[in-house]
């Protein structure tokens, strides 16, 4: 890899750190702010440096269309749109997929397993909105304080996960809607949300 400059090293770290902590790469306003550039346009050019240098690829169809170059020979994966989610009450999933998407690899910082189209806006604090595709993690494993997918019965939701007692508690990012409380029993993590899709990715 071509050597970066101090600044430049200091944005890819930062990319890094939010794609671990968020499951998504920074804006360029994002970067913009952090960093104390005056505009988005000095971002913008120092992204350019990292692209043009091989480190990141630059994704203007996306909303925080900043990929990680891993592998340069593998860098997409074909993910299955298996359904809907809400992002309010729980809804019927529906498990039949009908077509996949192309999506660029190292743009999350998990390997998500498919795609879920959101209905609802039980989410939005946390940059979920309604018609967003969530990327997901298959696992029946979670901690506290990550945004999850559940399965109630045969209804599927994403929210929060936490616990309190021995129940479990599904919390909403939007403070019109109410967390629910329900017993272990009741609920299967079908999954972790590792990141998020906008329309204009389709387009």
């Amino acid at each position: 890899m071509i050597a970066l400059t101090t600044r430049q090293a200091e944005i890819l770290d930062f990319i890094r750190d939010c794609l671990e902590r968020n499951g998504m790469a920074p804006t360029r306003a994002e970067v913009a702010i952090k960093f104390g550039f005056r505009s988005k346009t000095a971002a913008a050019d120092h992204l350019r440096a990292l692209e043009n240098k091989g480190y990141i690829r630059l994704h203007p169809e996306l909303s925080r269309g900043i990929q990680l170059l891993i592998d340069p020979d593998e860098d997409t994966d074909l993910l299955p749109v298996i359904g809907s989610v809400a992002a309010g009450l729980p809804l019927e999933a529906i498990e039949n997929h009908d077509h996949s998407l192309p999506v660029p690899r190292g743009l999350f910082s998990k390997r998500p397993t498919y795609l879920l189209r959101v209905r609802g806006e039980s989410m939005k604090d946390a940059g979920i909105l309604d018609g967003d595709l969530i990327a997901v993690y298959k696992t029946h494993i979670a901690r506290a304080g990550q945004i999850v997918i559940a399965r109630i019965d045969n209804e599927v939701t994403v929210k929060y996960l936490d616990f309190e007692k021995k129940m479990i508690k599904l919390v909403p990012a939007n403070t019109t809607f109410q967390p629910q409380i329900i017993t272990p029993d009741k609920v299967v993590i079908e999954g972790v949300f590792v990141g998020l899709i906008r329309d204009s990715f389709l387009t």
